[in-house]
């Protein structure tokens, strides 16, 4: 166990290798990270001209948002960012091979995506595989696959003072973590901040700041933080504090998921059931996803994998990870071109076209 194709590609150089490929999208430098390393952006399809005179929060309270992003005429937007937490690599394969589809409607290891790659023109991406290039550093192997829990914990979360793991949740216990830990893990940037867990009004990172101004801009209509667990289902976990009609939207999505997943023999679980937050104490976290939603107004959330760890539960081979992600991409395109209520349109579900 612990091997891995010679497609999954999840390095800088990697990262490197793509933007130097890119023909029909364009790439560029979105922020330098706290530890100085370049996080990379990628953009297919124009930009559209917002005509914005207010933030989205001053356009909802005067009750009309398109003070805030006038869509009337501009194609549906998608940001989907990887290696949030560095150590989660998975992200980082799938949002490379993706480029890859839409460059050339093919993945790395051949496989068609004709679907993708017919559509995707008629939406904008915006694609970050390694939102923190600082973390990534700290993990010496390119795939969590065939690896122990405990060498998981100790590259993601990272040790305390003692030594001993700082383990989920309580890595999040401290923050910024930097001078609380022996060995700083790969879900925190150089500076020991989880941007998961910014503090947002007023962010530590950087690389928070770029991410969110960037989704201020360009409004995306989908914001999707991709990222990796032990072993289980994949599936998208619940964002909160936010309306409960784009919690609704979210639930579509995740129930057309399941089912796409269930038809191609991966596992999936379907959780997104709106519910009303704060009902328990401790409330459940503000964190990245909920703060992408309160300056653009589009649907965020965040989907998680599963790693292939050597422990129990249901472990994914690298082939079954990168199809889930494809999954997802299909499925999120099909969204957003079926129209503001997420329902596919008559004559879609069997991924004929859509006019």
């Amino acid at each position: 166990m612990g091997t891995h194709p010679d497609w999954w590609t999840s390095r800088p150089e990697h990262i490197d290798a793509a933007a130097s490929s890119v023909r029909t999208g364009r790439r560029s430098v979105l922020v330098r990270s706290a530890g100085h390393r370049e996080v990379t952006l990628f953009e297919y399809g124009p930009k559209a001209e917002l005509r914005r005179q207010a933030n989205y929060g001053s356009a909802a309270g005067a009750g009309d948002l398109s003070c805030y992003a006038d869509k009337t005429s501009s194609a549906p937007v998608v940001l989907l960012v990887g290696g949030i937490h560095g150590g989660e690599m998975d992200a980082i394969v799938a949002l490379l091979h993706f480029i890859h589809v839409l460059e050339k409607g093919v993945d790395g290891r051949g496989k068609r995506h004709d679907y993708i790659f017919e559509h995707a023109r008629r939406l904008r991406f915006l694609l970050i595989p390694c939102m923190n290039p600082d973390g990534r550093a700290r993990v010496p192997f390119d795939s969590f696959s065939g690896k122990t829990m405990e060498t998981m914990r100790y590259y993601m979360q990272g040790t305390w003072k003692d030594g001993t793991l700082c383990g989920y949740p309580d890595c999040k216990k401290a923050h910024p973590i930097r001078e609380h830990v022996d060995f700083l893990g790969a879900y925190f940037n150089d500076d020991g901040v989880n941007m998961m867990h910014d503090q947002f009004f007023e962010p530590f990172a950087n690389e928070t700041k770029a991410l969110l101004r960037l989704a201020a801009d360009e409004a995306p209509d989908m914001t999707v933080l991709l990222h990796s667990g032990g072993n289980g289902k994949n599936g998208m976990l619940p964002t909160h504090y936010i309306p409960h009609t784009v919690k609704q939207r979210l639930h579509c999505l995740d129930v057309r998921l399941d089912k796409r997943s269930s038809e191609r023999g991966l596992p999936y679980i379907s959780r997104l059931t709106p519910a009303e937050d704060g009902m328990e104490s401790p409330p459940p976290s503000f964190n990245l996803a909920s703060a992408v939603h309160h300056v653009c107004g589009g649907a965020s959330v965040v989907y998680e994998t599963s790693m292939g760890l050597d422990a129990g539960g249901i472990v994914l081979s690298a082939d079954e990870i990168l199809d889930a992600h494809f999954v997802l991409f299909e499925e999120l395109i099909r969204d957003l071109l079926a129209g503001d209520n997420g329902i596919p349109i008559a004559g879609d579900a069997e991924g004929q076209d859509i006019t």
